[in-house]
């Protein structure tokens, strides 16, 4: 039997479908040789410092920087997500091969290799990619399946990544609130969340330190101008000839508007 294991429910009742795995049964289909289950996105993730250390389950300074050797990973505390982990272990465990068919990026590749790991899979896995979940792009695909350590080099890119956000969070976070959180409030520190704020925050201050001064200009004619004559010809090159030549004065007047306060 041939497991194939999609990212998300919807998806692997479209493959289901192809390839016949038309028996539906709980957490999977069936069919023509195939089983096709699914993830619902992360079922893993990195374990947490407490996981590793019991030094690291008291926020300290002593304690940091926080390094595991090596990393490890650990199933998220979802029961959704045991229920159906304990399904796609049961199906590896008697599975002649494995289709991946994770999204075709380095975070579906990362996803789905986890799940493999911590379900401790042996047998083959090759790799279905394609970018479209079209009929034929789907045939085309199992048509053209490839080894899955062909994209080897996507995966430790996608695990580097996830390491890094690891160490980049937990230890700055712990910092920061030990040094600056007064022993009120965590401060939360991220690779993408942190630039982010910084973002916002410098874009509020630009807004908060605009220069709030302009100029109007105050034109003054001769009193012998009378627009409401001029109304009815409709013609305005008349119109604006008679204001210039009757343009006696420009004034450029400095204000300032009132700065507009955000709601509390």
């Amino acid at each position: 039997m041939i497991v194939c294991i999609a990212e998300k429910p919807s998806v692997a009742r479209d493959i289901a479908r192809i390839i016949g795995a038309t028996s539906q049964h709980d957490g999977y289909m069936e069919g023509n040789g195939y089983q096709v289950t699914w993830t619902f996105g992360h079922l893993c993730t990195l374990k947490e410092p407490h996981d590793y250390s019991d030094k690291w389950k008291v926020w300290s300074l002593s304690g940091l920087p926080m390094i595991p050797s090596p990393f490890g990973i650990k199933l998220i505390d979802d029961n959704g997500i045991r229920k159906q982990f304990d399904i796609i272990e049961k199906l590896f465990s008697n599975a002649d091969g494995i289709v991946n068919c994770g999204d075709a990026g380095q975070e579906g590749e990362l996803i789905q290799r986890w799940v493999m790991q911590k379900a401790n899979a042996k047998c083959p896995v090759r790799r279905l990619w394609i970018s479209s979940m079209t009929d034929e792009a789907i045939k085309e695909g199992f048509n053209n399946l490839r080894d899955q350590k062909d994209y080897n080099s996507l995966y430790l890119a996608g695990l580097s990544r996830a390491i890094g956000d690891w160490l980049l969070g937990m230890n700055a976070t712990r910092l920061f609130t030990l040094k600056y959180g007064h022993d009120r409030q965590v401060l939360s520190v991220g690779r993408v969340q942190t630039p982010t704020l910084a973002h916002i925050v410098n874009r509020q201050k630009e807004i908060e330190n605009v220069n709030s001064k302009y100029e109007t200009i105050e034109l003054q004619y001769s009193k012998k101008l009378k627009i409401s004559s001029l109304s009815h010809t409709g013609c305005w090159r008349r119109f604006t000839g008679m204001c210039c030549s009757q343009l006696q004065r420009v004034n450029i007047l400095q204000r300032k508007k009132e700065r507009m306060h955000s709601p509390p």
